[in-house]
């Protein structure tokens, strides 16, 4: 299986790793199959997601997806950051090999369930917002 040089990257020096201290919105996804489990905590002023976090545990590839996903969405709205999808985090990564595309799905469906749980404490419907949130096959 070969990883592009982004992707070893990301896995030797993955950026935004740790948790946020009173984040505004906190999300998690398993894959029960692989056993990946991906946390993304987001900071968000004024519509904006000022700071992402994520913990991984799983494999190079989960652990380099959620870490060019936070840097995907640094910065950007929120509508930006929903836009976001796995297709373009594996772009970023120069590719993943077939059997680790899920992964990506997994990095996108954690921003997107952080953003749900964001809408949440704000005591907004996130459905019609984030759409549901999937979990990701094999």
């Amino acid at each position: 299986m070969m990883y592009s040089e982004k992707v070893l990257d990301h896995f030797s020096n993955p950026r935004n790793v740790g948790e946020i201290e009173n984040a505004d919105g906190v999300g998690e996804i398993g894959n029960a199959k692989c056993g990946d489990i991906m946390k993304m905590y987001l900071k968000i002023d004024n519509n904006v997601i000022t700071d992402a976090k994520f913990k991984t545990f799983g494999c190079g590839a989960a652990v380099a997806t959620s870490s060019m996903a936070t840097e995907l969405i640094k910065g950007k709205s929120i509508d930006d950051a929903l836009k976001l999808t796995n297709d373009a985090v594996v772009e970023a990564l120069d590719g993943l090999p077939a059997v680790k595309i899920h992964c990506s799905v997994l990095a996108e469906q954690a921003v997107r369930s952080a953003l749900s749980d964001y809408y949440t404490r704000q005591g907004i419907d996130p459905l019609p917002i984030v759409g549901e949130i999937k979990m990701p096959e094999e």
